[in-house]
């Protein structure tokens, strides 16, 4: 990292990543895909700079010696400790939205958010559309994205960790969401109080073979909020035999399972979600009527 201009530093950084073993597919996914946008964001982060900054404008802005040493430092822990860059920065962006983030939460990344950013949802919406639960809320990231998107909607939010709600309770605070979105401490559904006119859930899903393989940056973040059972299902399950009788008449939930369709589709064949399409393909999230729900429920118990 000897030229001491923006963009070539950045270059550096990113072959340095590279080097260390950090790529797509070991060591990113927490809000970057790429090593040239990891490296942007310790750059530019070190440098108290805007992450959309042009720079293609300003890629020959020079970066004095203590500046370099501050970049060098925060990219030297991302290497020597693999620790998300979202953990060592303490912020993270979804669909462009900023949240605090910590040891404590998950780091936002949910597909949810982007098929209620771009109005995919909205053909399940309508004046009905009051209250809404964010199940499994970690951080808060998508009761906020669900509350600016939507701003009719009353939110709860839950979670079973109260260390994560207190995380969560930061975001709301910084963006002015307090009378909108209420924090429960719930274990599932257990504690929330229903009828919902739509329900998010970005559940653990990652099944146990998978988690056996995560990176350490990965590992970082909380058990809790990753690890599914030996099939992704075992959390899910438990909401499924459970939530039409959370749902109000028109009601919607919203399941993201990641990686793991086939093993949904395996666990729950008596069902036949809406697949919907995301940036990563038609795998990642589905769709439930409350209707099919009740229609199934009990689903068998596993």
């Amino acid at each position: 990292m000897s030229d001491q201009r923006l963009l070539p530093l950045i270059e550096a950084v990113a072959a340095q990543l590279q080097a260390a073993g950090i790529s797509q597919s070991n060591g990113l996914g927490q809000g970057t895909q790429t090593t040239f946008d990891e490296a942007a964001w310790l750059v530019l982060w070190s440098l108290d700079m805007a992450l959309d900054s042009d720079l293609d404008r300003i890629g020959q802005r020079p970066v004095s010696g203590p500046e370099l040493s501050r970049v060098r430092a925060l990219v030297d822990r991302r290497v020597t400790e693999r620790l998300p860059t979202a953990y060592l920065t303490g912020q993270a962006w979804l669909c462009g939205v900023p949240f605090v983030v910590d040891k404590r939460a998950i780091i936002p990344r949910s597909f949810i958010a982007e098929l209620m950013v771009d109005a995919t949802l909205d053909l399940w919406l309508g004046d009905h559309t009051r209250r809404a639960l964010d199940l499994c809320t970690g951080n808060g990231s998508l009761a906020i994205i669900a509350a600016l998107t939507y701003p009719e909607l009353q939110i709860d939010a839950c979670d079973i960790c109260p260390d994560a709600l207190a995380v969560a309770r930061l975001n709301l605070q910084m963006h002015e969401l307090e009378a909108r979105v209420q924090l429960i401490q719930s274990d599932g559904l257990r504690d929330c109080p229903g009828p919902y006119d739509l329900i998010v859930c970005n559940p653990p899903y990652v099944n146990a073979a998978s988690m056996a393989r995560l990176p350490p940056e990965f590992r970082a973040e909380p058990v809790l909020a990753l690890a599914g059972g030996e099939d992704g299902m075992e959390f899910i399950a438990r909401v499924l035999q459970q939530v039409g009788r959370y749902m109000s008449e028109k009601s919607v939930l919203l399941l993201e399972v990641g990686h793991e369709r086939a093993n949904f589709e395996k666990a729950f064949p008596q069902l036949s979600p809406v697949w919907l399409e995301t940036r990563a393909g038609s795998d990642q999230v589905l769709l439930l009527e409350r209707d099919q729900l009740l229609a199934t429920d009990p689903l068998p118990a596993r």
